[in-house]
């Protein structure tokens, strides 16, 4: 009985993220749970291993109500030592391994983070630099390290431990930082209540192979780590990869005959380049999950045409994490260009609605800023009371995302409420228009920004990069669009590049391709 509880509340208490979690460990003792590289683990073994992170946590002080964080490629003991965490009861920060110092940094003191993880291979300077920025820091290797001591060797000598979770369920279980593509990144808190849910609604409503042989090539420090726990409790095997590298992808896919794995969009991209990438060199890859930002339906189009129906979409924000809506399997059918794209249907118990800036309903048909309510959405932003109120105005999570929703109750996300382009009075929606380019057969991605313009205000700037061998001529691209969305949208100006700058969780960096031509501005609104 915890602290102020009622009589029989144990009874009734929900389970935990770090509860899951030592449920899947002591499930299914001898299969294999994680492999890595020539390294394999067993559930058996990852569960002793927690356990045993866990007691070193314990008999160095760190438990209940610290802050950890963990800077890593993907590898098991990085998710061990996430693991061990949760259960002990500390709240977890996930550092993106491509950050800059101050970032990590600046992460590690707003999140009060007493204790770092890191792995020595890629990390020791950076777990060095942060020490000295941090004095109060504590460092622990994932390995042998200059930097600090070896978590592995000590949770080796430690004895052995049940995997007991301590929190409950409204602790902060996550406290993870957005992108900080505008200003400096945000704490996103996710209470144990928040992640259960994830959890749930990814096992009980995307598409699953039969048998889960999972590859996690994208960072498990964001979204790929969610699918880590559901796999688990499917009792299926984690196979990881340091980071996304094409060809490696498709080596590892067919060695491991593997069933599913989560990409973003540009990898898709990159993967229908190689030409080893279609259904008879993987025959085993049964679910492609993917987000973080839109697909051009053409590119789909043509991932269908090499694999058919294994795509399932996902969307959703870090404030509520990955599962707002979902496009199933069978709605990717080439012959709907308009589903394609779409971000699909609400999850089971996730309320989402279009309103307006008056926080009333948007107009049947018409856009909206996408809202969210539910169990899944966040306890709010760490230490910034007027951000969170902001976010949580008319009692929805607003995601900051415009779209529209058809009579079937699919969504389609126009474009980002800070990304519209108001163009001689009229609002233009950049997605609309990389849609249209993007249907060219010559173009293999395009960004469109609005850029600074005396007669406009702002212009609509198409950035194309094209496919190999091909390139349309500007003319070409401009008509295109002012036959399929009118001459407000043409671009004003096209031109090629050679790629589209992503952001370190794989969206196009719009603020980037936008810097160089606001850099004389004021403020970028014209």
């Amino acid at each position: 009985m915890q602290p102020g509880e009622p009589a029989g509340g144990a009874l009734r208490r929900p389970v935990t993220f770090a509860g899951l979690m030592a449920l899947a460990l002591g499930r299914y003792q001898d299969r294999t749970a994680f492999i890595h590289g020539d390294q394999t683990w067993t559930y058996r073994q990852a569960e002793d291993l927690v356990g045993r992170m866990t007691r070193v946590l314990g008999g160095r002080g760190v438990g209940p109500g610290d802050g950890t964080a963990v800077l890593s490629m993907n590898c098991p003991e990085s998710w061990f030592f996430q693991a061990a965490s949760l259960v002990a009861g500390c709240r977890m920060t996930p550092l993106h391994p491509l950050g800059s110092l101050d970032d990590h940094a600046f992460c590690c003191q707003d999140a009060e983070v007493s204790v770092l993880a890191y792995d020595p291979a890629h990390f020791d300077e950076r777990a060095a630099a942060l020490k000295s920025a941090l004095p109060d820091l504590e460092l622990m290797a994932l390995g042998r390290s200059q930097a600090g001591p070896d978590l592995l060797a000590l949770a080796d000598e430690a004895p052995a431990t049940r995997v007991v979770p301590q929190p409950a369920e409204s602790d902060i279980a996550w406290l993870t930082y957005t992108g900080g593509t505008t200003g400096r990144p945000k704490g996103v808190m996710l209470p144990h209540r928040c992640m259960v849910q994830n959890a749930y609604l990814t096992l009980i409503d995307m598409q699953w192979p039969t048998e889960t042989r999972l590859l996690t090539c994208t960072p498990i420090s964001h979204s790929a780590g969610t699918f880590i726990l559901p796999t688990l409790l499917r009792g299926g095997t984690v196979v990881m990869t340091e980071s996304f590298d094409a060809g490696e992808f498709c080596r590892v896919a067919r060695e491991r005959r593997i069933t599913a794995t989560l990409l973003v969009p540009s990898a898709i991209y990159r993967l229908l380049e190689r030409p080893e990438f279609n259904r008879e060199y993987l025959p085993d890859l049964e679910s492609v999950f993917y987000g973080a930002s839109p697909m051009s339906p053409p590119r789909m189009v043509e991932a269908l045409g090499r694999f058919g129906p294994v795509f399932n979409q996902l969307y959703g924000q870090a404030e509520a994490p990955n599962t707002i809506t979902r496009l199933r399997k069978e709605d990717h059918d080439s012959a709907r260009p308009d589903r394609l794209a779409s971000c699909g249907q609400p999850f089971v118990g996730v309320q989402v609605t279009l309103l307006d800036a008056t926080g009333n309903h948007a107009e049947p048909g018409g856009p909206g800023e996408i809202c969210v309510r539910g169990p899944l959405v966040m306890d709010g932003y760490w230490k910034r009371p007027a951000e969170t109120a902001e976010a949580f105005r008319d009692d929805w999570l607003h995601t900051g995302d415009v779209g529209v929703v058809d009579t079937e109750g699919y969504f389609s996300i126009v474009d980002r409420v800070k990304e519209m382009i108001i163009s001689g009075g009229f609002n233009v929606f950049p997605r609309e228009v990389e849609d249209v380019l993007t249907t060219h057969p010559g173009v293999a991605a395009a960004a469109v920004i609005g850029v600074p313009d005396d007669r406009w205000g702002e212009s609509v700037t198409a950035l194309v990069v094209a496919r190999p061998g091909a390139r349309p001529s500007e003319d070409e691209l401009r008509l295109l669009v002012r036959e399929k969305k009118g001459p407000v949208y043409a671009p004003k100006s096209v031109e090629f590049i050679d790629s589209i700058p992503l952001t370190p969780v794989g969206k196009p960096d719009k603020k980037a391709l936008r810097a160089h031509y606001w850099r004389s501005a004021d403020r970028e609104v014209h």
